[in-house]
């Protein structure tokens, strides 16, 4: 796995991101490839984004992308073993330095309508979705 700068892994010290730049299905796939590894509902819950269609996940990170890159991610939630393949594109950036000291990251949103991924964040997250903690985003 590849660090993240330092400020941002302070932010999210219950993250774990990683660009997988030279893997083979990168290079299939032409995509950015990302392995996200969430273990609180915490956090998971302010990076969930429900309101995205198909939903969506926020990725803390200080790398550039644009509005519309699409991104492979490679998402391990909480305490399964198995990694969730999600075709995504960027929706949502929040810069470095935004206002409110939010983490700098974007917002990748679902592709598949009723993945693998937004079921079971969903069912991770019953009863907390309406929830008026602040996430990362909204």
């Amino acid at each position: 796995m590849l660090s993240m700068d330092k400020t941002c892994r302070q932010q999210t010290k219950h993250w774990s991101t990683s660009s997988v730049s030279d893997s083979e299905l990168e290079k299939k796939s032409g995509h950015r490839v990302l392995s996200i590894s969430i273990k609180e509902l915490s956090v998971l819950h302010s990076s969930y984004m429900p309101f995205l269609s198909n939903g969506g996940i926020f990725i803390p990170t200080i790398k550039q992308y644009e509005i519309g890159d699409e991104i492979f991610l490679l998402l391990n939630l909480i305490d399964e073993e198995e990694q969730i393949p999600v075709n995504g594109k960027v929706a949502w950036i929040t810069p470095v330095q935004a206002q409110a000291n939010r983490p700098s990251g974007v917002g990748v949103q679902f592709l598949e309508k009723n993945s693998e991924a937004k079921n079971k964040i969903e069912n991770y997250l019953a009863g907390m979705l309406n929830s008026n903690k602040p996430t990362h985003t909204l």
